[in-house]
């Protein structure tokens, strides 16, 4: 969903008389005469909000004789009602491809071609790239002894205590009892 017509969406449901329009007619369809009664509101204050709900596609109307009949389209409403979520939980293509291409640039001027970590950054973002990078390798629910963990440290980098220290602080590792386990993702800080 384009984001002018999502934010137009909202804009629309923005006003309490339309949402008690959907209510209404999502326990079926009614004239504009019955909503009007069941709102206490004049016929023309209906139809410009019913028009306004048309507009973003959520009411379409039927003709039964001489009546015309307001239906909700729920399924458009659900749609559009999740697609706020999938815009602000999925960035564009080119967010994505931007942000890898941070990812690689960091991890290229921290590593050497070996694998090896020269030092870890200043900036914060970066040391965050820097130590996603280095724990790729461990596993949620694995439980590491302390000299397991250095050791696993050690491949990338001989200050084994700084790195496990920046671990902890920023919330990719945990430790009980000198035994190190991975936090899950989504609590990590991330840049």
């Amino acid at each position: 969903m384009q984001l002018d017509r999502l934010v137009q969406f909202h804009k629309t449901l923005a006003d309490p008389t339309r949402i008690r329009i959907l209510s209404l007619l999502a326990q079926g369809p009614l004239h504009g005469q019955a909503l009007a009664g069941k709102l206490g509101l004049t016929p023309s204050t209906i139809t410009h909000h019913v028009r306004k709900l048309r507009e973003v596609g959520l009411v379409f109307e039927r003709r039964n004789k001489n009546s015309l009949y307001l239906h909700l389209d729920a399924k458009a409403l659900q749609q559009k009602a999740q697609a706020i979520t999938k815009w602000v939980n999925t960035p564009d293509k080119k967010e994505r491809g931007e942000l890898e291409q941070i990812r690689w640039e960091v991890i290229r001027n921290f590593f050497t071609a070996d694998g090896k970590l020269t030092h870890l950054p200043a900036k914060h973002k970066k040391k965050l790239i820097v130590l996603e990078y280095l724990i790729k390798d461990l596993k949620v629910g694995v439980k590491y002894p302390e000299n397991e963990l250095n050791e696993y440290i050690k491949k990338f980098h001989d200050d084994y205590a700084t790195i496990r220290r920046e671990l902890i602080i920023n919330h990719f590792m945990y430790r009980e009892n000198g035994i190190y386990e991975l936090n899950p993702p989504d609590m990590w800080k991330t840049f």
